[in-house]
């Protein structure tokens, strides 16, 4: 996916999909103005059609892999 170049707010944990209302880690800015939240697994499952509309699409689903700062030595 295209990656945001402007900066943008991070998603937290009060954004949702606005498909099945998970844990939202994309924001679609739409090229016809306003934006659309989705889960990591409805981004990639709408991304053609996203790509088409998109004006910016800010993807975070990298803090899905990411191992917390607080972990034990031994999950990191």
């Amino acid at each position: 996916m295209t990656t945001v170049l402007t900066p943008a707010s991070p998603l937290t944990a009060a954004d949702r999909c606005d498909r099945c209302g998970a844990q939202a880690y994309l924001r679609v800015v739409l090229l016809s103005g306003g934006e659309l939240l989705f889960c990591a697994h409805h981004g990639r499952k709408f991304e053609p059609e996203l790509k088409k509309i998109a004006a910016e699409i800010q993807d975070e689903t990298e803090r899905l892999t990411a191992v917390p700062a607080s972990a034990e030595t031994e999950e990191r």
